[in-house]
């Protein structure tokens, strides 16, 4: 009690209370842009929180994230194009509820259902994490190596339909993570001979290139006539949700957030596949599923309460464990490595009275985002309206100097422009980025961890399956790879 005190006292500074409205609203436009993720609104924004306080600086990506997850419902419910992944099941009765005039009433209910969603999922983090976390202070360098290999399966998970594709990404990432000195024993390693390499490949660099700069250009063939429909700013009309409506949405609501919170706290998962499951159970268990589709308000209902209810449980296993549940929450652990806090246990330890405000902070982050979303959801049709070229070129210039303010050289905007075009190849090629993100994140981890182990053991792998906890992650890990890959040949059989 005494750390969660701590933790309040830091969470009530007044700059903590700007910072938030300000991390949403750019979260709420970056989500409603198609195209653009709150991974990239977080990516983008990273540089400008080197100055702040690791708290201050940290809800304000949180911040970032759940406004960038609850904003992609307004595209998806105005022009039936979600602004992120994960609101895509948001479309199916977003979209006809807006054809209907009632534009104004969908997006209330995913502003609703998306608060309490993630009301849900925030006090789901403070209250289950701490327990977590004193579990793992049991952990040692074998532990963690085992750690580290169950988040390097969580590939399996989002690779698509092929996971030999995802291995590969791994790998690539791994290897990027091994460019520079070596921490334990200090040689450098495939600078060759290039000064500027002897520090490694800063992972803000690394993710700006992946993601910001390979997304421009995917969009480099952007068509406004073809790829965009025209806004309505009338077809956000006043209609209010009536009492009935909110009576029959409390159950997909409550449905949809622990669905969330479950698929959240897994690692791999993420809020788009949590919102399909819980669109799918809702209308299996309505007593009317033949509306579903045709402008249905219980699944809007449904669909977003699970997408917002699976952003704080996501960083569940970040924080206790190191594990990244999400390609978010993989860059948000780099933002608190950047801000000198490693998650995992000793974090708790360490670290906890910060770690309390975070947590803390998040449920203030929902409270704040329903007060700006009630006040701006007539507003929202007019984000769309911005000419992606223009956006690109704001981007562009984001990317130029959040990469030179890293570490104020020319050099590392060349890294990003050299990231980004493998990057853009590898995405015409359907690899995935996030296992490539993964392996530079738990590359390190695995790696060092996996000679301190040896050394603890006078060069004997016995140590990895003779310790309980560790030899129990590790047969999770293959379990996981291997449920992953029969159900991608089963899929690949029905086809």
């Amino acid at each position: 009690m005494e750390l969660f005190f701590q933790g309040l006292d830091i969470l009530l500074q007044w700059q903590n209370f700007i910072v938030i409205p300000i991390g949403l609203a750019l979260g709420i436009v970056v989500g409603a842009i198609p195209g653009l993720t709150s991974d990239l609104g977080i990516i983008l924004c990273i540089p400008l929180t080197y100055g702040m306080e690791p708290t201050m600086a940290i809800l304000m990506l949180l911040a970032i994230y759940c406004g960038g997850t609850y904003g992609g419902s307004i595209t998806a419910i105005l022009i039936n194009t979600p602004g992120t992944s994960a609101n895509a099941a948001t479309l199916f009765d977003g979209y006809p509820l807006a054809k209907k005039g009632q534009a104004y009433k969908a997006l209330s209910m995913a502003l609703f259902a998306s608060t309490i969603g993630g009301l849900l999922s925030a006090l789901a983090l403070l209250f289950l994490a701490p327990q977590i976390a004193k579990i793992t202070l049991l952990f040692g360098p074998a532990e963690y190596l085992a750690l580290a290999v169950f988040g390097l399966s969580v590939i399996a998970g989002v690779s698509n339909k092929s996971i030999f594709k995802g291995l590969i990404g791994a790998c690539i990432g791994i290897f990027m993570s091994t460019i520079g000195m070596d921490n334990i024993s200090g040689t450098t390693r495939f600078t060759f001979g290039n000064i500027n390499l002897m520090s490694g490949i800063d992972l803000i660099i690394a993710l700006i290139g992946l993601f910001a700069i390979s997304e421009i250009m995917m969009k480099s063939q952007y068509n406004p006539k073809t790829d965009r429909q025209n806004v309505s700013a009338a077809a956000i009309t006043k209609d209010k949700i009536t009492r009935d409506e909110y009576r029959r949405c409390r159950k997909p609501i409550a449905l949809g957030s622990l669905i969330g919170i479950i698929i959240g706290a897994t690692p791999g998962t993420g809020g788009g596949l949590a919102a399909f499951i819980s669109y799918n159970q809702t209308k299996q268990s309505s007593k009317h599923p033949e509306t579903f589709g045709q402008g249905e308000i219980e699944g809007i209902a449904a669909s977003e309460s699970a997408n917002n209810g699976a952003c704080g449980a996501t960083m569940i296993p970040m924080l206790t464990l190191g594990v990244p549940g999400d390609g978010a929450t993989a860059i948000l652990m780099g933002a608190f490595m950047i801000h000198g806090m490693v998650p995992g246990p000793m974090l708790f330890k360490d670290q906890g009275n910060i770690l309390y405000a975070i947590m803390i902070g998040l449920i203030i982050v929902n409270v704040f985002m329903y007060l700006i979303g009630s006040v701006f959801t007539r507003f929202y049709a007019h984000i769309t309206r911005i000419p992606y070229e223009m956006l690109a070129c704001i981007v562009l210039t984001f990317c130029i100097a959040g990469s030179y303010s890293t570490n104020n050289r020319l050099y590392d905007i060349y890294i990003i422009l050299i990231f980004g075009i493998i990057s853009y190849f590898l995405r015409r090629m359907d690899f995935q980025l996030v296992p490539i993100l993964l392996g530079i994140v738990l590359g390190p981890l695995a790696e060092d961890n996996f000679r301190r182990a040896l050394l603890l053991s006078d060069g004997s792998l016995s140590i990895f399956v003779t310790r309980p906890i560790s030899l129990a992650f590790l047969l999770i890990a293959v379990g996981s790879i291997a449920l992953f890959a029969w159900k991608n040949h089963k899929a690949n059989a029905r086809t």
